[in-house]
């Protein structure tokens, strides 16, 4: 079987959506408490259990955290869809077994119980996880980095999301993005960083299959605060993950799927385990652009203006009743020429009325965009463009 069929026929279905919370993912990790071995080695800051799980019993030990950010969820979901797959007794039965044998996987599903159940990037005091390195402040903080400290795991995965804006200058978008972060402020390429970058090569390899040229590096200037660039100053290789957006899949569900195939690659289970690779095409993939937008509107014209310009929209995340709904804003006005839009449209040069008001104002919320000439004309509208 491929690992594609695998994957459409077993992924962790119960886990679906952007809202991912505490209470979703228990159930699914008590399940496991037969297979792996699952301990809470702290609380959140508002007392909720920071579960931790260990699977495997090798010497390669491998220490992953995700849901740092409460409102990034994907590579949770990636996390269960990887649980799955090595506890199924049916297929790829060599590759698990050698991974059982020759790894050690810790990982937090949900580092951040709070900003989870908020859907906040922050935790339950306003505090952003992952400036927290040195500090560390925070309950949260403080159990990674005693584990951290524990364990001394030989790599770090750094499990995000990132934003839909990302994107390259040939219009593609970055599905997903990696980094192996920097370990001080030189950028020096230290040991730790090599084998960083050799991981992101080999996954990107992988990828290649399936997103071609929709892979994105991020920028490595060096923050001490963030966790990654503190364990890699620490000489432990960290990759960062950033499971990113395609087309209109607004619930990452086919990025988790990427992110899946990401974990089984460091893991050597897909792929060509043991392949020698040069850590300097690390520098080939291509480096994010904030170059993307949810929606353009492409040749408006204003009212008294001869030059037409695009509008730009994108969605802001709001959770109510546990659903997390996307509500549409006015973003940007202007050529947008370095822009691309997951949808864009033409007004050919018509005026637009945006819910009935002539103003277009950076930053309002709006539902509809309709053509002031034509008012049957609708170019955007809030409840035909995504759904959660």
């Amino acid at each position: 079987m491929k690992i594609e069929q695998w994957y459409k026929d077993h992924f962790e279905s119960s886990l679906q959506g952007r809202y991912i919370s505490l209470t979703t993912v228990y159930p699914i990790v008590n399940s496991y408490k037969k297979n792996f071995e699952i301990t809470v080695p702290g609380k959140s800051e508002m007392g909720q259990d920071i579960p931790f799980i260990k699977i495997g019993h090798g010497r390669n030990i491998v220490l992953g955290w995700s849901q740092m950010h409460g409102n990034e969820s994907t590579t949770t979901k990636a996390i269960f869809d990887f649980l799955k797959f090595i506890n199924q007794k049916q297929y790829f039965q060599t590759e698990i077994k050698t991974f059982l044998e020759h790894f050690t996987f810790y990982v937090f599903p949900m580092l951040n119980p709070d900003g989870a159940c908020n859907y906040t990037r922050e935790n339950a005091n306003g505090i952003d996880l992952n400036r927290d390195a040195q500090a560390l402040s925070q309950r949260e903080s403080q159990v990674l980095r005693g584990i951290f400290d524990t364990i001394k795991p030989n790599l770090c995965l750094n499990l995000h999301d990132q934003r839909s804006i990302y994107g390259f200058k040939n219009g593609n978008p970055a599905v997903v993005s990696f980094l192996s972060p920097a370990a001080d402020k030189k950028r020096t390429i230290t040991q730790a960083r090599i084998v960083a970058m050799e991981h992101i090569v080999r996954i990107n390899k992988t990828l290649m299959a399936h997103i071609p040229g929709q892979v994105g590096r991020y920028d490595d200037s060096f923050n001490e605060a963030c966790v990654g660039d503190t364990f890699q100053k620490n000489g432990v290789p960290t990759l960062l993950f950033e499971a990113g957006h395609i087309a209109q899949d607004y619930s990452r569900e086919k990025t988790r799927e990427y992110i899946f195939y990401s974990l089984l690659t460091v893991f050597g289970i897909i792929g060509k385990s043991g392949e020698k690779v040069d850590y300097k095409e690390y520098f080939d993939i291509p480096e994010n652009l904030k170059n993307h937008k949810d929606f353009i509107l492409r040749n408006v014209k204003l009212e008294g203006d001869s030059k037409t310009v695009s509008v730009a929209i994108q969605y802001r995340e709001i959770l109510q009743n546990g659903i997390v709904n996307f509500e549409p804003f006015i973003d940007e006005i202007g050529s947008l020429k370095k822009c691309f839009g997951y949808i864009e449209k033409n007004a050919n040069g018509a005026e637009i009325l945006t819910d009935s008001q002539e103003n277009l104002t950076v930053g309002t919320n709006i539902s509809k965009i309709i053509d002031k000439s034509n008012k049957s004309v609708t170019f955007f509208h809030k409840n035909n463009s995504i759904l959660e």
